[in-house]
């Protein structure tokens, strides 16, 4: 009689804790899900001028003065282009432009957490960068990224972007170089947008690698805004995948950026 209790006291046991993992596994996936979907604020959308414009109109400080464009044909559209060709050529924009610190830089990296699909996303504005101009030539240019001031909207997450992922510590700065001159089609007119493709070298982690990618570009109130991003594969710059406890990551991201530059 004893032997049958104890076995059948066993087996209420084993059904309880049981029943309490699953509990556990439903609420940890349930919370997770209200939290993404209900409570967590949404990540940034990529960095583009669009979003820079939104946000000045946001704050009543439009980001763009765009010229009021009219239609014009024949002979009359001819002499617009003739008139906006010359006055971008003869509009100063040649030498070195710094960037502000408006400068923004960051990363974007798909997550998985409990089966919930979500960005983890970290930015910072402690970005120092150069451009070299000469009529529609872009001669040189470069930035450099203090990788210990970037930030998302957590911390156990920065604290591993910080130590074991990127290690700043040993590798404080991210770097690129610009390693062949950008042929500009035009130089673009106020609130004019162009797309250029841009070479050189990417340092990160203490790794250099090549890389060519796609950036837009624009006259804006008498700054050049320069919008683009990099893919990362994560294994090619010697980085840890990011994935950590619950959450689980792709083995690649995007480098985005979107800097300001001054002339002078």
């Amino acid at each position: 009689m004893t032997e049958t209790s104890n076995t059948g006291r066993g087996r209420k046991l084993a059904l309880w804790i049981g029943g309490a993992i699953v509990a556990l596994v439903v609420l940890g996936v349930g919370g997770t899900w209200v939290y993404i979907n209900l409570i967590k604020d949404d990540a940034p959308e990529e960095l583009s001028f669009e979003e820079r414009d939104e946000e000045a109109a946001a704050t009543d400080a439009p980001a763009t003065d765009a010229p009021t464009t009219v239609a014009a044909t024949g002979t009359t559209a001819a002499a617009a282009a003739t008139t906006t060709a010359a006055a971008a050529e003869s509009s100063g924009l040649d030498g070195t432009w710094t960037a502000t610190p408006e400068s923004v830089l960051g990363y974007r990296v798909k997550e998985t957490l409990f089966g919930q699909d979500t960005e983890g996303v970290g930015r910072t504005n402690a970005v120092t960068a150069s451009l070299s101009l000469a009529g529609t030539t872009v001669e040189a240019g470069d930035f450099t990224v203090d990788m210990t001031t970037v930030e998302s909207d957590s911390g156990n997450r920065d604290n591993q972007f910080r130590g074991r992922i990127m290690d700043t510590g040993n590798f404080p700065t991210s770097t690129f170089t610009l390693t062949q001159p950008i042929e500009l089609a035009t130089v673009p007119a106020e609130g004019e947008t162009i797309t250029a493709t841009a070479t050189g070298d990417l340092t990160l982690r203490g790794t250099t690698l090549p890389v060519t990618f796609d950036v837009q570009a624009r006259l804006n109130s008498g700054n050049i805004e320069v919008d683009g991003s990099i893919p990362i594969v994560f294994a090619e710059w010697g980085i840890p995948n990011p994935s950590f406890g619950p959450a689980t990551t792709a083995d690649n991201g995007l480098l985005e950026f979107l800097l300001v530059f001054s002339q002078g």
